[in-house]
């Protein structure tokens, strides 16, 4: 069987489905080249992370692939559904990636917090000449320690995201139409410590808490879940981090939001044009951005290469058996 990886995958996970006797190939073919390279290449399995879509289209011009990967959580850039009607096999690692994206968050929160965005910008062409000017004005920053986090969303990523953040010392609450948890575990000095955590209502989140991390895609019908109305009622002064899909925040309510003061900062590591954010959104001084990065540790690469060399095998071998 032949297993093409379009958007790469680690090298351990390449040499497991190698030894494993599969042929595998991790050169980036492009989006409008792929259709014919999964055909003439006679691809079984093709694995995906962000980049590549998986729509209809490929689907209906490939008639040979009998399982599609995603190296990651989201399935958005997948037409699941479609696959599902052909009988074709969808598989993720939920897993894998939570402690990286939640590092990121709390990366964020650091930066936002202090104001590292706007010196690292500034630093190298006026760290000179306005030494003790930019000293002044940033040397009003805030303390993570006692402040509110709100989680939006309390999957796998939106607990590592609060276990971080009790080890900052922040009070955390948060809210999900789905998952739902009284006490979440956190290890201390290799003690594992079972700390409660509080569930509120979205309208609660959104004005008590002093920083807010995003943890859900937009609504089913394509509404964000920060848009207008939401960011009307947050705490003033408030910073907030999307980690999760573009289309979970307004980007322009975002920006007014920014602009006006009841959101005093804000991180962005996904976008609603991704691989080509809005100009505004780059050029905006209170924005801490990163170019989606929130799973791409050589940890989380290696341990969604070996989530999805399991899923492959186990695959495998019902395939064979049926």
């Amino acid at each position: 069987m032949r297993v093409h990886a379009n958007d790469g995958i680690s090298g351990q996970a390449k040499a497991s489905l190698t030894e494993e006797g599969f042929t595998v190939t991790t050169d980036h073919v492009p989006q409008d080249q792929l259709a014919d390279f999964l055909n003439k290449e006679r691809v079984d399995v093709l694995l995906v992370r962000s980049a590549t879509k998986v729509r209809r289209d490929l689907l209906e011009a490939c008639p040979g692939l009998k399982l599609i990967g995603r190296g990651g959580v989201g399935l958005d850039n997948i037409d699941v559904a479609f696959a599902k009607q052909r009988g074709i096999p969808v598989v993720n690692t939920p897993a894998s990636s939570s402690i990286s994206v939640a590092e990121l968050v709390i990366a964020h929160l650091f930066t936002l917090m202090r104001s590292l965005h706007k010196a690292n910008r500034r630093m190298p062409g006026e760290g000179r000449s306005k030494f003790k000017e930019l000293k002044k004005e940033y040397e009003k920053g805030f303390e993570l320690r006692g402040k509110t986090l709100g989680v939006i969303g309390f999957g796998r990523i939106g607990q590592w995201t609060a276990r971080y953040a009790m080890g900052c010392g922040m009070n955390v609450v948060y809210t999900d139409n789905h998952a739902t948890a009284e006490a979440i575990e956190v290890t201390v000095g290799g003690i594992p410590v079972r700390v409660p955590v509080k569930m509120v209502s979205m309208e609660d989140l959104l004005r008590q808490s002093d920083a807010i991390s995003l943890h859900v895609p937009a609504q089913k019908d394509g509404r964000p879940v920060l848009g207008k109305s939401e960011l009307a009622k947050v705490k003033s002064g408030v910073v907030i981090v999307n980690t999760a899909r573009g289309g979970s925040i307004d980007e322009e309510e975002l920006l007014a939001a920014i602009k006006d003061g009841r959101v005093r900062a804000a991180a962005l590591d996904v976008f609603m044009n991704e691989p080509e954010p809005r100009e505004d959104l780059l050029a905006e001084p209170n924005l801490s951005l990163s170019p989606h990065i929130g799973a791409a540790t050589a940890e989380a690469q290696g341990r969604i290469g070996d989530e999805l060399v399991e899923r492959i095998v186990a695959w495998r071998s019902t395939a064979t058996v049926s």
